[in-house]
């Protein structure tokens, strides 16, 4: 686990920090890359965290969301304690077997689904994977279902 102390700036609306490049080439060596997205967990200001450190117009940063540090966009300038360390654990997201089946049911749905772009499928299938219920789960891969069929909206969207 590598330690360091930054201070949080912000490129747009996104908090973030610089990573120094002796860590970077450390966790590149880990990663067994220096380029894509680039899993990482540590802590800031002792509270845990796993995020992905990316490159954006040439530099790499870890940006900081208020799941990190609460209130982080309102805590530009502050100093923050920082371990970070490569993640090696898969961070993939099984697919819910009935969301699955739903699909199959349904060829107009499952079309919809498979052109839509990489993101957006992940962003259905991590908000359905994370349902506590199966009863939850159930009630929204119907209106996921809707949602594709262009009748409802979902995860905060009108239409795929």
């Amino acid at each position: 686990m590598y330690k360091f102390r930054a201070e949080i700036e912000i490129i747009g609306i996104n908090p973030f920090v610089y990573v120094p490049n002796n860590i970077l080439l450390q966790i590149f060596e880990q990663a067994g890359k220096g380029k894509g997205h680039i899993p990482i967990k540590g802590t800031i200001n002792n509270k845990s965290y796993k995020q992905t450190l990316v490159k954006y117009s040439g530099e790499w940063r870890l940006y900081i969301n208020t799941s990190m540090l609460k209130n982080s966009p309102k805590r530009i300038g502050e100093v923050i304690d920082i371990t970070v360390n490569f993640d090696p654990e898969s961070r993939e997201i099984e697919t819910p077997e009935n969301f699955t089946k739903a699909l199959d049911k349904d060829e107009e749905a499952q079309t919809v689904f498979n052109n839509l772009p990489a993101s957006k499928k992940l962003e259905i299938v991590r908000y359905l994977a994370n349902l506590k219920t199966e009863e939850a789960r159930e009630r929204n891969i119907h209106r996921a279902i809707n949602f594709l069929l262009g009748k409802e909206r979902f995860v905060g969207r009108d239409k795929p």
